[in-house]
């Protein structure tokens, strides 16, 4: 029996790039366009998975509506907590902490920013969301939208990938990743597609 993950990063939200995290903020115009020009007419899925936040979800919902796909909303698929860098640009961090992002980079197990969510944390949290969904679409094709952090945490968890190394993955904006899983075996078919076939 094989089952296929297809994780799609949200497209660009209101505010450009920056550390977001958690904070809230919905898809810009240019973001909404990304995500349907990546997704197009496809709609191979059989059920639709999402993290809750808005730039994931309001297009999850559209496109689930769209062709009446199943949808569910998953608290665990949110992005990484950065602490104090939550809704900050690089520069601005840098302008702050000259150097931090380099050893945040270097290091993303232990040079977090103050107050973020422990590394290992967010990939438990991220790999007990991607176990529950494998036990209840075994042999069927889903598609999480989610986030740059999220999919790094399901290529280290399928892959068995050091946390330490998660970061060295690109993720990019509105971008599909395939998972296959078989007989208890990920393999990865693509990452960084920016359209998916119908």
């Amino acid at each position: 029996m094989i089952t296929l993950i297809d994780l799609m990063r949200h497209g660009e939200p209101v505010g450009g790039r920056r550390y977001r995290g958690q904070v809230d903020d919905p898809l810009s115009e240019k973001g909404w366009a990304q995500m349907r020009a990546a997704v197009g007419e496809a709609a191979p899925w059989h059920h639709v998975v999402s993290s809750p936040l808005l730039r994931c979800r309001e297009f999850a919902e559209t496109l689930a509506a769209r062709h009446a796909l199943p949808l569910r909303l998953d608290e665990r698929l949110k992005e990484v907590g950065f602490g104090v860098w939550e809704g900050k640009s690089a520069a601005e961090i840098e302008a702050e902490s000259p150097g931090t992002l380099m050893r945040f980079k270097a290091d993303p197990v232990n040079a977090r920013p103050a107050g973020a969510e422990p590394l290992a944390d967010f990939h438990a949290r991220v790999a007990a969301a991607l176990d529950a969904l494998l036990a209840q679409h075994a042999g069927q094709h889903v598609l999480l939208v989610g986030h740059a952090g999220v999919m790094r945490m399901a290529l280290a968890w399928a892959l068995h990938i050091p946390l330490e190394h998660a970061y060295r993955i690109e993720v990019a904006t509105a971008s599909f990743t395939r998972l296959r899983f078989e007989s208890g075996r990920a393999s990865l078919i693509f990452h960084g597609r920016t359209r998916i076939e119908p």
